[in-house]
């Protein structure tokens, strides 16, 4: 049991996932301080914070009142969010691409081209075929490979 975990922890991507989820972790404080700091205060110099300190656009309620949409925090959301994939894409996954195909091709090991997948209906047919030859029936491999049309 001791050694089924060991292998388990040793595995690669178990200790690539533990860094980067600590890494993204310590990214997204610094891109929220960053966007916190900069993007939100661009929002506020086109719509005015309320009370709050939250800004966004302002409507009257049907009782008079002002009512704030807060769209600040979420375009705060949304950018931090993606600028937390675009730098886990360009610091980890492509340099990691990178290096897999180096190591491939050091091995001399070539991607052939994907073949084109059967139909379900070829792969229905195929099955078909090998049934009845299971039987010891012959049939006719000729017959179409389009699904019979359903009567009305």
């Amino acid at each position: 049991m001791i050694k089924g975990f060991k292998d388990f922890i040793m595995r690669g991507n178990v200790i690539d996932l533990a860094v980067a989820v600590v890494i993204g972790a310590a990214f997204g404080a610094v891109v929220t301080a960053i966007v916190e700091s900069v993007i939100t205060p661009l929002i506020a110099l086109f719509y005015e914070a309320n009370p709050d300190g939250k800004s966004g656009p302002v409507l009257i309620g049907i009782y008079g009142q002002k009512v704030t949409f807060p769209l600040s925090g979420l375009l705060t959301a949304i950018i931090s969010f993606f600028a937390i994939a675009l730098v886990v894409y360009l610091v980890f996954v492509l340099p990691m691409n990178k290096w897999k195909e180096r190591q491939a091709a050091r091995a001399g090991v070539t991607e052939e081209p994907a073949a084109k997948l059967p139909t379900e209906a070829e792969l229905l047919i195929q099955i078909r075929d090998l049934l009845e030859q299971q039987r010891g029936t012959t049939a006719a491999p000729t017959r179409s490979a389009e699904p019979p049309s359903p009567s009305i």
